[in-house]
């Protein structure tokens, strides 16, 4: 499993928190990194199966290219709008990618949880619909850090 956070123990995310937490969210922002070193970040969809994180991405965007070259990846996941609201995850480690690419959704027994989570998340439905467009990423974090500012706030 990924290593613990050290700095903002009082602050940080019980594991069941956490995995409330991103199973709730929807979004998350992917950073990656080109060949001369510089970043790049977009965002994505995501879901949480407890100990990865799968990203459903378009095999032809800038991400899926610098993860072919450098599977070095960052995630962050966070909400809030006041400071004391203010909460998140970052994962980082490296981009497995699982299955074909393009999906058309041959069998993969491997893909088998995270598409009926990805599918009843964002799709309404009990089985995934493939566009022929995407593939899966999987990142099994080597470092996980959660805050939550809620924590910081003294009750009235």
């Amino acid at each position: 499993m990924a290593v613990s956070q050290r700095r903002g123990r009082r602050i940080m995310m019980t594991d069941a928190e956490r995995d409330t937490y991103l199973a709730q969210q929807r979004t998350c922002r992917v950073a990656t990194v080109s060949s001369d070193g510089s970043p790049h970040v977009g965002a994505l969809w995501f879901v949480w199966d407890g100990t990865s994180l799968w990203l459903y991405s378009i095999i032809r965007s800038l991400r899926w290219s610098q993860l072919r070259h450098d599977p070095r990846i960052a995630v962050v996941v966070d909400d809030g709008v006041e400071y004391g609201e203010l909460r998140g995850v970052e994962l980082r480690g490296e981009a497995d990618f699982v299955g074909e690419a393009p999906r058309i959704g041959e069998e993969c027994p491997e893909l088998a949880d995270a598409e009926r989570l990805f599918a009843a998340k964002y799709l309404g439905m009990e089985t995934m619909v493939h566009d022929g467009r995407h593939a899966w990423l999987r990142l099994s974090p080597d470092k996980v850090t959660s805050w939550d500012f809620r924590k910081s706030v003294a009750p009235a």
